[in-house]
C-alpha cells in the first residue's frame, strides 16, 4: 500500500524568470522533476499564448502543464480561468495516480482578476477513500479573498466526505494571515508548516523571501517533512518560492 505522498506547491509565473523575463520553462521542468513529488500544484500555468509562441524559440509546443507532466506525471488537469486575446491560463495539478474526477469552479470576484478553484479526486492504489486535492490561487484585494475563501469552504463541505484524505495547496496571496481562522479551523484542516515551525514558510520574493504567501494545507495525514526552497538557481525560476511536504496516510 502506497502510504507516503510527495507533493509540492509552486507559483511558477508563467514559465517566465521576474526580472529578465527570460522563458525558463524548460530549466523549471527539470528542477520539478528533481523534487520527486507525486503531485504537483501550480498557479500561473499557460495553456496557450499565440505571441509568446512566436516570439521565442525555445517556447514548447504543446500547453505548459503538458510539457512539465511530459514522461514524469501520467494524469494532469488545468483549470483556465484568466482568458484574453493572445491566450489563457490559470491552474494545473500534475499527478502520478489516475484523476478519476475534476472541476474548476469559478471564484472571480470581479472581471479584472480571474480566478478558480480547481478540485480533483484521484485514485491512489490500497487506499479506501479517493484522495482529493484543490489547487487555488486567491485574490490580490482581501476582500476577494474573504469571499473566496468562503466559496473554498463551501465547496470543500459539500464535495469532500470528512473520511477523505484532502491537500489543499497553492498561492494564497494571505498577506494578513487569515485563512487558519476562516478555512483551516473551521474544517479541521493544518497548515503543514505551520504545524510543524509555528508558521507558514516565507515564500514571497524568491530572491529574498519576507511574505508567507503560499500555503499547504492538508486533512487526514501526518506529516513527515517539509521544506521551502530558496536559494539563487530556484530565484531565476519564478518571483515565488516552491514548497514541498511529505505526507503519510493515517490508517484506522
Amino acid at each position: 500500500m502506497h502510504k507516503t505522498l510527495h507533493i509540492a506547491t509552486y507559483n511558477i509565473h508563467k514559465g517566465f524568470s521576474f526580472l529578465t523575463r527570460r522563458v525558463v520553462i524548460h530549466e523549471l521542468r527539470d528542477r520539478l522533476r528533481a523534487l520527486g513529488a507525486d503531485v504537483v500544484f501550480l498557479q500561473e500555468v499557460l495553456g496557450d499564448h499565440e505571441r509568446h509562441a512566436t516570439r521565442f524559440e525555445e517556447w514548447p509546443a504543446e500547453p505548459q502543464y503538458e510539457f512539465l507532466a511530459h514522461a514524469m506525471w501520467t494524469d494532469h488537469v488545468y483549470g483556465k480561468n484568466a482568458v484574453y486575446d493572445a491566450g489563457h491560463h490559470g491552474n494545473a495539478i500534475l499527478s502520478r495516480f489516475p484523476v478519476v474526477r475534476w472541476d474548476n469552479e469559478d471564484i472571480s470576484t470581479h472581471r479584472f482578476e480571474r480566478r478558480g478553484l480547481l478540485h480533483c479526486e484521484m485514485r491512489v492504489p490500497g487506499w479506501r477513500e479517493h484522495l482529493h486535492c484543490v489547487c487555488v490561487h486567491l485574490g490580490l484585494l482581501a476582500q476577494s479573498r474573504r469571499a473566496q475563501l468562503t466559496a473554498l469552504r463551501a465547496r470543500l463541505e459539500r464535495l469532500v466526505p470528512e473520511e477523505a484524505p484532502l491537500i489543499v495547496a497553492g498561492d494564497f496571496n494571505d498577506w494578513r494571515r487569515r485563512a487558519g481562522g476562516e478555512l483551516a479551523q473551521p474544517l479541521k484542516l493544518r497548515e503543514v508548516f505551520e504545524h510543524v515551525r509555528g508558521q507558514p514558510a516565507r515564500s514571497f520574493p524568491a530572491a529574498l523571501p519576507l511574505f508567507r504567501l503560499d500555503r499547504i494545507y492538508m486533512r487526514g495525514f501526518r506529516i513527515a517533512r517539509v521544506h521551502a526552497h530558496h536559494g539563487p538557481a530556484w530565484a531565476r525560476m519564478s518571483d515565488h518560492s516552491p514548497l514541498t511536504a511529505t505526507l503519510e496516510l493515517k490508517t484506522p
